[in-house]
């Protein structure tokens, strides 16, 4: 039962940032391209390979938080489903090129992202 809780708060705590941290990066950049998505889903896969890393290869983070970290916080930070409707939008407005560099950006920023987090922990171990 902790660790569902723990996972259910922290699933809205990301829920939350991700609606304040993309509509920040939208504020910014403008909503001609997707930035606030791409922001958010970089920023968690990042941050799933460090904790996850972190998690797996050392004690410095408990299996309840591991859990509540990446299933709860990072599952509601980030958006696959919303990665996939502005993707579609784009298409579907005709902004070929434009989808394609979100698809790309999007799936190639975040496996480095992840990378970089797992080489972090990897570093500092």
């Amino acid at each position: 039962m902790k660790t569902a809780v723990t996972i259910a708060f922290l699933s809205a705590a990301g829920g939350l940032t991700r609606f304040y941290l993309s509509g920040w990066v939208y504020t910014i950049l403008g909503r001609a391209f997707p930035y606030g998505t791409l922001v958010v889903n970089v920023t968690g896969a990042y941050f799933i390979g460090f904790v996850m890393e972190l998690g797996l290869r050392s004690t410095f983070i408990p299996d309840t938080l591991r859990l509540g970290l990446t299933i709860g916080f990072l599952g509601g930070l980030t958006t696959f489903s919303t990665f996939s409707y502005e993707t579609f939008v784009l298409l579907e407005d005709g902004r070929v090129a434009l989808a394609f560099i979100n698809i790309m950006t999007s799936v190639a920023a975040c496996l480095l992202f992840t990378w970089l987090g797992i080489i972090t922990v990897k570093t500092v171990l």
